[in-house]
């Protein structure tokens, strides 16, 4: 009865927040509000509290020429137009979330909405797709000098969309604290679009083009943003997964660098991950290239720039999604290139490469379960079949000792596995938990404790944990359902705005969040129950979390 209770109201709620995530604002009788961008006027939706624009280009369409090409910024606008309506997605891969036949009825209804989801977000889709959003407070006007809360979505940079979510939700709690704030989302390209990897695109100087859209689209902000009423130096970048990964390489490009292009940073599942060369990505490269007719053509990377998007989209479909057997190995994400990355990311966290801004990051307690569940066919119980896959994917040039004392930091005991804390519960395989907290902890839990250990003593640090919804079966705190607490209005949006605003979350709302430090490594952990929040200390697993950051740091993925 438990479960089937928290599985309705995670249902619930999840259908809730894409109801209120995808349509444009509810039209209210009022005029529409317009606003000036240089010399074009631009008329937007009046919703019931709030004012927003919707698909304003903020960079020349990335097609045909500029197809895998650097973002260009407009010149400027000279004729008017609306903003009523959310532009398309960049191209989505193609991913589907796998149903194990072992899997109870509870967790397949669970996946089936998630499945459901990602459909809906992969139409209607362009390659003319760098538009950009905002939402106002209805009384903002050019004067009133708002902080900024600039959004970047989520997806694996493989799917994903700016209209994934609207922001009246974070605007009216932002207006009901008396912190008001504006929101804005981007989109930037994903999948082999935004982040094609090879010798040939690191020689043109094109790697990380999702990253370098995301960087045109805070400098548009900085132009722009005072006509809407807000503040160009009071901007929060903020994300979640992937968007919260691309927030901290925002942090690491430069030499740490800002530009004055954002004040501080939120994020939620995501920091610098231990990603190699952009030639890692050869292969992937390679594949497109021979699928598509141009592995003849003297320039390979021209070739791919005139090849029919259709074609082009069938041989992106054939590469390995977030879903896959070798999941979190992913096809396509940020590398490093020579130019918005220098280096490894967490290389660059050890040179000092970090923007000095305060920041809050956090995970979910069960990061890895959702992306292990096309793994159940590793069902070995002597190890052999876990050690392959390792072998295989994460660690291919690491030595058979390094790989066995990679195994023996995540025991086979399921009730050492993730979901954490269920005891025996949700063991499909002999494998599955284990490999959910392996990898769990490989991109998320990790990652985020390396990040906050370097850069605490140096700049103003919050963390959080979020064990809710802990009764889901077989998944837990998954992945992703933190943002259930900031787009449905939970608490955690109260602690956001109130960063945004006051470079400090703390005020009215839960309890105090006090800063992290290496000798007082607090994390705000929101829970199920009667007690909702509480301070605990991010202590767990350090033998495990240190071997496994320690090693994909002598060999990025």
């Amino acid at each position: 009865m438990i479960l089937h209770l928290a599985l309705s109201v995670l249902s619930i709620v999840i259908g809730a927040s894409l109801v209120a995530a995808t349509p444009t604002p509810v039209v209210v009788n009022r005029a529409s509000p317009t606003v000036q961008l240089d010399n074009a006027t631009v008329t937007g939706v009046a919703g019931q509290t709030t004012n927003s624009w919707l698909g304003i280009p903020f960079a020349q369409p990335p097609v045909g020429s500029l197809r895998f090409q650097l973002p260009q910024p407009l010149p400027s606008y000279n004729a008017s137009f609306s903003a009523t309506a959310y532009g398309p997605s960049c191209p989505q891969q193609a991913i589907s979330v796998p149903l194990p036949s072992v899997l109870p009825a509870e967790a397949v209804s669970v996946i089936d909405n998630l499945t459901n989801w990602i459909s809906g977000l992969t139409t209607p889709s362009s390659e003319d797709c760098l538009t950009i959003n905002i939402c106002a407070p209805a009384h903002a006007t050019p004067d009133s000098k708002l902080p900024v809360l600039a959004w970047i979505y989520g997806g694996g940079f493989e799917i994903g969309s700016s209209d994934t979510y609207s922001g009246t939700t974070i605007v009216d709690r932002a207006v009901e604290l008396d912190v008001p704030a504006i929101y804005v989302s981007m989109n930037y390209r994903v999948t082999a679009f935004g982040f094609l990897a090879s010798k040939e695109v690191q020689d043109a100087g094109v790697g990380n083009l999702g990253l370098q859209d995301q960087r045109l689209a805070l400098k548009w902000i900085q132009q722009y943003i005072s006509n809407f009423g807000g503040d160009p130096t009071k901007v929060t970048i903020w994300g979640e997964s992937a968007g919260a990964i691309s927030v901290s390489l925002q942090m690491l490009t430069n030499g740490g660098n800002t530009e004055g292009l954002f004040r501080a940073a939120f994020m939620q599942s995501g920091s610098p991950i231990p990603v190699g060369d952009i030639t890692h990505g050869q292969p992937y490269y390679d594949f497109l290239v021979n699928e598509t007719g141009c592995a003849s053509s003297d320039d390979t990377l021209e070739c791919l720039r005139g090849v029919e998007y259709e074609t082009l989209m069938d041989a992106i479909n054939q590469t390995p999604n977030i879903f896959d057997y070798q999941s979190l190995i992913l096809a396509w994400l940020p590398r490093a290139d020579g130019v918005f990355l220098t280096d490894d990311p967490q290389q660059l966290v050890l040179q000092g490469s970090v923007a000095d801004i305060p920041f809050v990051t956090g995970d979910c307690d069960d990061e890895g379960t959702l992306f292990s569940l096309s793994t159940l066919n590793i069902t070995n119980s002597d190890d052999s079949g876990l050690y392959s896959w390792l072998k295989t994917y994460w660690l291919p040039n690491a030595t058979e000792s390094q790989i066995e004392a990679a195994m023996a930091l995540y025991p086979p005991d399921p009730a050492d596995g993730s979901p954490f804390n269920t005891s025996d519960l949700y063991a499909l395989t002999p494998e599955y938990k284990r490999i959910a907290a392996f990898q769990g902890d490989a991109i998320f839990q990790g990652p985020r404790r390396f990040f906050l250990e370097h850069q605490s003593s140096k700049q103003s640090t919050w963390a959080f944990l979020s064990k809710r919804f802990k009764s889901v079966p077989v998944l837990g705190s998954f992945h992703g359902t933190d943002t259930v607490n900031v787009y449905n209005g939970g608490d955690m949006a109260d602690y956001l705005v109130r960063f945004a605003t006051n470079l400090d979350p703390n005020g009215d709302t839960g309890i105090e969040w006090p800063q992290y430090t290496v000798n007082s490594p607090n994390l705000l952990t929101f829970l199920d129950g009667l007690v909702p929040l509480e301070i605990t200390q991010d202590t767990y697993r350090v033998e495990a979390m240190e071997g496994i950051t320690n090693l994909t740091l002598e060999y990025p993925i």
